[in-house]
Parts: C-alpha cells; structure tokens; sequence
C-alpha cells in the first residue's frame, strides 16, 4: 500500500464529496456512493440500489446544509486501514464553516471505501456519535 497516494486519494474523494453536500450537488453527490450502498446507524438501516436512491436521500439534507448556511466541509482522519486490496475502512470527522466562516460542530463517520480505477466510492457509512 503506498500511503501517500492512498492518503491523497482519500483526501481528494472527501473533497469533492464534501463540496458536493455543501453546494447541494446531488448528482456529483449520488456519483461518490457505489450501487448498492448502505447506512448502518444505531436505530436503522438503509440501502441505496441507485444512484437515484442516493439523490433522493440527499435533498433534505441538503436543504438542511443551506438553512444551516454551511459554505464548507472539511475532513479529518482518525483511522485509515486497508480492509482488502480495494476496500479502506475510514474514521472521519466532518469539520464545516458557515457563510461568516465560523466554525460549526460536524459529526464523525465510519466509512468502508472501494478504491478502484474508477476512483474512490463509499460502500457504506455508519454516523459514530
């Protein structure tokens, strides 16, 4: 495994997913999940068989980032292992600025990526706290 390259991919795919969600970019958004994904949280779980699903999952939510007037979102890696030869499990901690560049509390995430050629997509996410 060549870390910094696997690190520079990571960061690069949370970038984009992070400004997809920010910028309510659901279609850039849907294109970061593999097909089928999941969210497993506490309380329940849910797949996503399409692209579709994931847009559909994501328009509340971004509303919600507009109302809350986030402008940006930054990750921050807690763990970072190589599960397979093409799946990583992430710890991530989600670190977001509003529109007066203030910083609002994020949440932190579990997620199990499949880095191929194609680039990097999230298999599933499960919210830690």
């Amino acid at each position: 495994m060549d870390t910094s390259t696997d690190l520079d991919a990571l960061t690069d795919f949370f970038d984009r997913y992070g400004a997809a969600v920010t910028a309510g970019d659901i279609p850039e958004l849907a294109a970061c999940f593999a097909s089928p994904a999941m969210v497993v949280a506490d309380t329940y779980s849910f797949s996503f068989s399409s692209p579709a699903a994931v847009a559909l999952s994501f328009v509340g939510a971004a509303a919600d980032y507009q109302v809350r007037r986030i402008v940006a979102a930054h990750t921050r890696f807690h763990d970072v292992r190589q599960v397979s030869a093409a799946l990583v499990a992430v710890e991530a901690e989600w670190e977001y600025l509003d529109a007066e560049g203030r910083s609002v509390p994020g949440r932190r995430f579990h997620y199990l990526l499949r880095v191929g050629r194609d680039g990097v997509c999230i298999c599933t996410v499960t919210p830690l706290d």
